[in-house]
């Protein structure tokens, strides 16, 4: 009898926590005082030691730095187990043998005889079939021991040699004589609670038993006869092979000599447990460790042995060096076609490598030469692991990185690292599937699981069909299954869902064709195989005839799910697993930024059509004959010419006949009555106009000068293209392919002549101003922002999407304020530049998830979040940032960017948000990001992903809902209504030039909030969103409702108290909810006052 130890505590394969301080043991009533320890001048001059002087060149030459070696050696602390939960753990397991050395025996019975056992305990192994030979009776275990990572001495294996038969390895009768044996066990202990530890038992054969040469990969163990319950011809010779079966038996052989291997090995290696340890954190965060086929703790300790006994590591090395040889073998060796083995000198019985390769996919072969250890294990796991072995190795030595974090400290969950998830719903199909792919003799091998039988065929459909669509294919790891001992053995249906995951390469995954060989090529066969129905002869403009696959897909978004097309009808086709029991989530999430009808998409036709229109609009600019001077630059400076417009500009057809002309000025007027017209932004475009000495040097004179420019280009424009145009003293609009672009000309000087001014004694002063911080802002830095991340959706293509699924959710929570459409786009560009221990997010879905999870992880308090753009930062202006950020800390943002060209100051989060506001930030981005992996992972729950996009709004005080006949982008609400109104808009060819110029960003919504800002910003906090928001929610501020003493200039929205000679001032609460109404008259519908925390505040202030 082996007790496998189990605690239910943090051990050393469980990833880490944060650990809790705990305080020193001091008596009642006594408090401890702590004295600062004098040294002698001696003790602190003293030269450092030999060990010392070690420790500090093998931390230069190691480490980063030394907080890496210390962050090393405080995990290890931390998930190590302490000396008293040892000696708990101990107790514990002397208790449970105690009660396992008084099970009594029992007579002789047939091993399919189970009406003998108790109704309390039902045998814990799945009956199929049910008939079995055999007999079976009940001893004591002759000794009982401790295996697994727990204990550190050698273990004897029990001698039940009365229970078993050499024979018992034939047809099921060795698992099932196990399963009684357990049951009765639980029919003899006695129930003892405990909270703290659980322990595996494990009833093995004692050593020797059976002979290893029975459990040869290429022997059968399970006669087809038995099994199908038949009569067949097959001899015992043409049986087909049960290597998983015979590997099941044989691995319950070898645990003592394993342990004794492994007790050796680690007694040579004094870092030999703790590198171990942080293999086993390493392979938690990316949940390889779990479940049927993982790289569990036991598989770690061998592979450190596997390179210890090779020589590939040496016995001195520290735990740091361990595990990152341990990484870069893995990373390097595929043991799906170069197996390795432990087997110094195997017997002749022993399998070959190349018998084991024919068995298994992956190869790994224990010290006896017996036994593969990852004969479990798919070619899809083990390439997951060389996957995740390589890209920790790439971002381990990047200074720029923090290695400790990216490595051990953050989870690596399927929905947040794979870009499109998929599962296998009803499992009892793979029945069917076995039954079509005709897998009997597999299934013999798996006992019947006819899931753990068809999983390999159906990763090998996937891989041919998906091909160089996808970097990777991952798959979940069916968990080992736990059960009431008085409930039956779950069925293999009752497993959860197969969940797959999928690595795409961007650029291949939405192509819609699939083009195969010539029609005369011998591969063609195979070709129309694979693909069934769906392959047809196809002629290409370069002549040829080929076989070709097309799929659906018109718009980006629906190419994105070209994936999904190929996997169910591939299921379907060659599996017999319909349609309705694949449950994909690789896009759900972007339904909340979906427009069109016939064609949906998420932005990306649209944002090309804008920048193509602009293309040609600077083109014209650049061509402009007619101006004064010369244009040296034009630039884009709005969100739609990155792609990262919400939802970007379309070009508009007007219908005049909903619009009053203004004929002098060829304007439309919005008639009164009807609903407000549709929203027109007006993409910003700046022209850079060349340096003068005819430019003056006084601000208001240059004002002039630009606006004298606005109407010259807008003259130009209307004479050699016919755009219509409406020049401005601070910009110029221009109508063009139903679209509006907004031209602000700009002067380089201006900002240095807005900051110098000359002082009473004729001195000329530079001083930085609002005024020429917001001028730059707009002419330079926004521009360059604009510029980059363009060419950063070139190099990703969903960078473009996830930004607008990002300023999607902080615009509907109400956090578009705080965090800018500036700042979102930076935040996600971060995701795309430095994405450790990710690679780029390939879809639109797993870069939202993980902009939830950047949000709420990051340490915003304590760290810069660097965007390197362009690659222009160095690992010494990492540095230079990070020592500039702690020294300046307490007068910096609280949410601090840095980028290339802005190191010190965070010029995009200098005012907002605040801290109260990044709170809330950080708390709702957590909260919406568990709800949406739990919905998205969990068939079960009520599939709405838009729930993250609904606000609570019981924390707001007053809330004011607006006529949706007044919300001009009423249709991108989270929730539209499915009442819509007419907004002046026409379907048809929309002109390229020439027409009215439609109503330019009149959004009554914004200008109410506007208005109540200014009125009421000092006593109240509104909050909207701007996409279609019906409902503006009002927060009281708590300083607004301290009494103020009474003056004649501050009597606006504030009623007079007057208490004896005192008099003092209140906001009056009920004439300011009728001001909400009364300045929003047409807009408004309702205000309604939800709380009445304004007297309570009062009264407080008062007693105060």
């Amino acid at each position: 009898m082996i007790q496998s130890d189990s605690s239910n505590e943090e051990e050393k394969n469980e990833a880490p926590v944060k650990a809790k301080r705990s305080k020193p043991m001091e008596p009642e009533g006594e408090e401890v005082v702590y004295h600062p320890v004098k040294m002698s001048r001696s003790d602190l001059y003293r030269p450092p030691t030999a060990e010392e002087l070690n420790q500090l060149k093998e931390t230069e030459s190691l480490f980063h730095c030394s907080l890496l070696k210390m962050q090393m050696e405080e995990l290890l602390k931390e998930v190590s187990l302490s000396e008293r939960r040892k000696r708990q753990v101990d107790s514990f397991v002397q208790t449970v043998t105690e009660m396992l050395q008084t099970v009594p025996k029992s007579a002789d019975v047939e091993v399919d005889d189970l009406s003998w056992l108790s109704d309390a305990v039902k045998v814990p192994f799945l009956l199929v079939p049910k008939t079995s030979k055999g007999k079976f009776h009940m001893v004591p275990p002759a000794s009982i021991d401790l295996i697994g990572s727990y204990p550190l001495g050698t273990c004897t294996k029990p001698r039940v040699v009365e229970v078993l038969h050499p024979k018992d390895i034939i047809n099921q009768r060795y698992p099932r004589k196990r399963a009684l044996y357990l049951a009765v066990l639980l029919l003899t202990t006695p129930d003892k609670d405990t909270t703290s530890f659980s322990v595996r038992v494990h009833a093995l054969p004692p050593p020797g038993f059976f002979k290893p040469s029975r459990f040869h990969p290429q022997r059968n163990n399970i006669r087809t006869e038995w099994y199908t319950g038949l009569k067949t011809i097959l001899s015992d010779s043409s049986e087909p092979p049960t290597p998983h079966y015979n590997s099941s038996v044989l691995g319950d052989l070898l645990p003592r000599a394993h342990l004794q291997f492994l007790s050796a090995i680690s007694s040579q290696c004094s870092a030999f447990a703790e590198g171990v340890a942080l293999l086993k954190v390493w392979l938690r965060q990316r949940e390889l460790d779990q479940g049927t086929g993982g790289l569990n703790g036991f598989l770690a300790s061998m592979l450190l042995s596997y390179l210890l006994t090779t020589h590939r590591i040496s016995n001195s090395m520290t735990a740091y060096q361990l595990l990152r040889n341990s990484l870069n073998f893995l990373a390097s060796t595929d043991l799906t076609e170069n197996g390795i083995s432990l087997a110094k000198d195997p017997d002749s019985t022993a399998p070959s490598l190349s018998e084991f390769h024919r068995a298994f996919q992956v190869v790994f072969v224990d010290p006896s030469g017996h036994l593969n250890l990852c004969a479990d294990m798919t070619a899809c796991t083990y390439k997951q692991l060389q996957h995740e072995a390589s890209v920790s190795m790439q971002f381990w030595d990047n200074p720029t990185v923090d290695g400790f974090h990216s490595l051990l400290m953050t989870p690596k969950p399927m929905i947040r690292t794979s870009d499109h998830v998929f599962q296998l719903c009803e499992l009892v199909k793979l029945q069917s599937s076995c039954k079509k792919l005709n897998l009997l003799s597999e299934l013999m091998d798996h006992s019947g699981n006819y899931v753990h039988t068809a999983l390999p065929f159906i990763l090998s459909l996937l891989q041919r069909g998906l091909g160089q669509r996808i970097q990777l294919l991952t798959h979940s790891l069916s968990p080992d299954p736990e059960w009431s001992v008085e409930s039956e053995a779950p069925k293999h249906k009752a497993q959860p869902p197969l969940s797959f995951g999928l690595l795409l390469k961007p650029d291949m995954a939405v192509s819609v064709l699939e083009r195969g060989p010539p029609a005369d090529s011998p591969k063609a066969a195979e070709f129309r195989q694979l693909w069934g129905s769906r392959s047809e002869l196809r002629r290409f403009q370069d002549g040829a005839i080929t076989e070709a696959v097309l799929w659906e897909g018109e718009s980006m978004c629906q190419k994105q799910l070209v994936p999904r097309q190929i996997i169910t009808h591939l299921l379907q086709l060659h599996a017999d697993i319909p349609e309705s029991c694949v449950r994909y989530v690789g896009a759900m999430v972007d339904d909340v930024i979906k427009t069109g009808n016939k064609v949906p998409s998420t932005g990306e036709e649209e944002s090309l059509l804008v920048v193509k229109s602009y293309d040609d609009l600077s083109r014209k600019l650049w061509g402009l004959e007619g101006l004064p001077l010369s244009i040296t630059a034009v630039q884009g400076a709005h969100p739609a010419l990155r792609y990262t417009q919400v939802f970007p500009p379309v070009p508009l057809k007007l219908d005049y006949s909903f619009f009053d002309q203004e004929k002098s000025c060829r304007s439309l007027v919005p008639k009164e009555g009807k609903p407000c017209p549709t929203y027109i932004t007006p993409i910003t475009v700046i022209c850079h106009m060349e340096g003068s000495g005819k430019w003056p040097h006084d601000h208001l004179a240059i004002r002039h000068i630009r606006a004298a420019f606005h109407i010259s280009m807008g003259e130009l424009l209307k004479k050699y293209h016919n755009y219509t145009c409406r020049p401005c003293p601070t910009h110029l609009d221009v109508w063009k392919d139903g679209l509006v672009f907004r031209i602000h000309v700009a002067y380089h000087r201006e900002p240095q002549v807005l900051r110098s001014s000359v002082n009473a004694d004729g001195l000329l002063v530079v001083r930085d101003n609002e005024e020429a911080q917001a001028l730059e802002m707009a002419t330079i830095h926004k521009p360059l922002l604009t510029s980059t991340l363009h060419g950063l959706q070139q190099h990703y293509p969903c960078f473009g999407t996830v930004c607008r699924l990002a300023k999607r959710w902080l615009a509907a929570q109400f956090f578009s304020e705080d965090l800018t459409e500036d700042t979102a786009d930076l935040l996600v560009a971060s995701l795309f530049l430095q994405p450790a221990p990710f690679t780029p997010p390939g879809s639109p879905q797993v870069g939202f998830l993980r902009f939830l999870h950047l949000l709420s992880s990051f340490d915003w308090r304590n760290n810069p979040l660097v965007v390197n753009l362009n690659n222009q930062l160095t690992a010494t202006d990492y540095t230079e940032i990070k020592n500039d950020f702690m020294a300046s800390r307490e007068s910096l943002p609280v949410m601090f960017l840095a980028t290339p060209k802005d190191k010190k100051l965070s010029l995009w989060t200098k005012r907002a948000p605040s801290v109260q506001m990044l709170q809330r930030i950080v708390m709702v981005a957590a909260e919406s990001l568990k709800v949406l992996e739990h919905q998205l992972m969990d068939g079960s729950q009520i599939q709405d992903v838009r729930v993250v996009m609904r606000p609570p709004l019981d924390a707001y005080d007053v809330l004011i809902h607006l006529n949706p006949k007044q919300v001009p982008l009423l249709s991108q609400a989270v929730d539209p209504p499915t009442v819509t109104f007419s907004r002046g808009i026409m379907t048809g060819t929309v002109p390229s030039s020439g027409g009215f110029l439609p109503v330019i960003d009149y959004n009554p919504v914004s200008l109410f909030l506007a208005e109540l800002r200014e009125a009421f910003g000092d006593l109240a906090l509104f909050f909207c969103d701007p996409y279609g928001g019906t409902v503006i929610a009002v927060v009281w501020k708590p300083k607004g409702f301290i009494p103020a003493p009474f003056k004649t200039s501050q009597l606006s929205a504030r009623s007079v108290q007057v208490n004896g000679e005192e008099a003092n001032t209140i906001p009056n609460v009920e004439a300011i909810l009728e001001d909400f109404q009364v300045i929003g008259k047409g807009l408004v519908k309702s205000v309604e006052a939800r709380t009445e925390k304004w007297s309570f505040r009062y009264q407080c202030a008062c007693v105060v």
